[in-house]
């Protein structure tokens, strides 16, 4: 598709070209002791501040991932067990997926897929946390 730089991206005057990371990810659980219970035991993720009991923030890299309650969707259908709401992916060395899936399995939780190498380039690891969102640990290989 070729053409001048408009037609192929129309939105590249936009204010929103400006935003150059993710600052924050939220994940809104279902059940907030569970879910509390794996992000800090299970992943050992630290705390990094319990603004209420129903928005607790870990710190990963640059980056905040924050546990909530939802509040501002309050009218939004809730999501269905079993269903999940997202994917996170985390960045590991290849010896570090196989360690995570070590830890993982001795901690009791279910791995939906071993660690395995892709062709794509990346060895993987897949489980899910106790809302069931998809969390894949990853290296580049």
């Amino acid at each position: 598709m070729k053409g001048p730089p408009n037609e192929r991206n129309p939105r590249a005057d936009s204010a929103f070209r400006a935003i150059q990371a993710i600052d924050y990810t939220v994940i809104f659980a279902r059940d907030m002791g569970a879910m509390r219970d794996f992000y800090e035991r299970v992943l050992g993720f630290p705390l990094l501040r319990e603004l209420s009991p129903r928005w607790i923030e870990y710190r990963i890299g640059n980056n905040t991932l924050a546990l909530a309650k939802p509040s501002r969707t309050a009218a939004d259908a809730p999501t269905p067990n079993g269903s999940a709401s997202l994917q996170l992916a985390f960045k590991v060395s290849a010896a570090e997926v196989d360690q995570c899936a070590d830890e993982l399995v001795r901690q009791g939780v279910t791995l939906l897929s071993p660690p395995t190498d892709q062709v794509f380039g990346h060895r993987t690891l897949f489980f899910r946390d106790p809302d069931g969102n998809l969390l894949e640990v990853f290296a580049d290989i």
